[in-house]
């Protein structure tokens, strides 16, 4: 079939690739414009673009995808089908009517669970333990089309948002390619999503990645863990604001307070609504991320000295 491929971030990238080596013929792709970043804030392309431009292929970077002259330019490219992967955008009726065998979307849950913005980050705050990728047929709702195929993977223990992302990037990638298979052979049809089970997953925010330390240590664990990379889980130490890695838990330690800081030679210890958490790598404002240990012997702690009261 010939692809317009749609998608914008680096976990996008794994499946353009995947395609790019598939028998199918991808012709273009659809990204965001380029966007400001770094200290210079110069503008910068998204990696899609990047390994699009690497590969040859006709770039769209439709400031809205209902831009007359993006519609014009897909119409002209006759695409039989749009595969899709955090391309960022809402697409109109009018763009989802042009391709011949419509707009199929890579999405990281097992639908109808977690619709929408930040799946991967949502199923590591609710504790699941198992999720997954889907490939379905784009529609007006929100991710609320007809399911083609999906893919299973655990949550570990210790899995970020991240790692997550990055093992289901790499899978989906491959369960995108089945789809276009399957579609361009007639031997895949999509099925209803359950009108049970649906769960929402908006984009999280930062206030979203502020930590609670009054809230039970496995919440605290989640919390952190959904929240890396991004948004970047945080807290406040003399009322500034101090990132944190992912936590260990210490399990049956509920000797401190909620946030009362405990300073020992390899460890740094704060209390939790349960018992107490390790601190593993911190990042003072306007600074690198560093060990615990090295932040706790620059600042030195006061004994009863707490995170996040301010």
């Amino acid at each position: 079939m010939r692809l317009v491929f749609a998608g914008t971030p680096e976990v996008a990238v794994p499946a353009l690739e995947a395609l790019l080596e598939s028998r199918h013929e991808v012709v273009a792709v659809v990204t965001r414009p380029d966007a400001p970043a770094g200290r210079g804030r110069r503008l910068v392309a998204s990696p899609v673009a990047e390994r699009a431009a690497e590969a040859g292929i006709e770039i769209l970077r439709p400031a809205k995808p209902r831009d007359p002259e993006f519609l014009a330019r897909l119409t002209e490219i006759a695409p039989d089908c749009c595969p899709v992967v955090a391309y960022g955008a809402l697409l109109p009726k009018v763009a989802l009517e042009i391709p011949a065998r419509g707009w199929v979307n890579l999405h990281f849950s097992l639908l109808p669970a977690w619709r929408g913005a930040a799946p991967v980050q949502h199923a590591v705050l609710a504790g699941d333990d198992i999720t997954g990728a889907c490939t379905f047929e784009i529609e007006q709702g929100l991710d609320s089309g007809p399911v083609y195929g999906m893919v299973t993977d655990e949550i570990r223990p210790t899995d970020t948002s991240g790692d997550l992302l990055d093992r289901l990037s790499r899978s989906g990638a491959r369960l995108l390619v089945a789809t276009m298979d399957g579609i361009a052979d007639g031997s895949l049809a999509p099925r209803p999503q359950s009108p049970e089970g649906v769960s929402l997953a908006p984009k999280l925010g930062v206030e979203d990645a502020r930590v609670d330390f009054t809230a039970p240590a496995l919440r605290v664990d989640r919390v952190v863990r959904g929240c890396t990379p991004a948004p970047g889980a945080w807290t406040t130490f003399r009322g500034e604001r101090l990132k944190l890695a992912p936590v260990r838990l210490r399990a049956g330690d509920n000797a401190l307070a909620p946030g009362e800081i405990a300073v020992e030679k390899k460890a740094v210890r704060v209390g939790t609504g349960s018992h107490a958490v390790e601190l593993t790598l911190v990042q003072p404002q306007g600074k690198r991320m560093m060990a615990a240990t090295d932040w706790a012997r620059g600042a030195h702690p006061e004994p009863g000295e707490t995170l996040g009261t301010n």
